[in-house]
């Protein structure tokens, strides 16, 4: 476990940034998979409410089952990754 924690937190966001520093077009890639990200990441969890709401059903049981979404979990792993990468980003472009 502390091993994808370790991963996800600094190991993937660096090498993100040092691919960026390699090849600069793949800003770009970086930049359109995150707001194709936001925009499933977002659809997901306001259907997965809407459909909630719509059928009265118990929230707090039911909510949980957006997490068994492989989609879901992908890009809200891959936001995770890309905003650490953005906040290493900001840190090391500061003149």
């Amino acid at each position: 476990m502390k091993f994808f924690l370790i991963l996800s937190v600094i190991i993937l966001p660096i090498g993100l940034y040092q691919l960026q520093k390699r090849w600069k077009n793949i800003k770009l890639i970086f930049n359109v998979l995150s707001v194709a990200s936001v925009m499933i990441f977002g659809s997901i969890v306001s259907i997965t409410i809407y459909e909630i709401l719509k059928d009265q059903t118990v929230f707090m049981t039911n909510v949980h089952a957006v997490f068994l979404n492989p989609l879901f979990l992908f890009t809200g792993a891959y936001l995770g990754i890309f905003f650490t990468y953005r906040l290493i980003y900001l840190l090391l472009e500061q003149k």
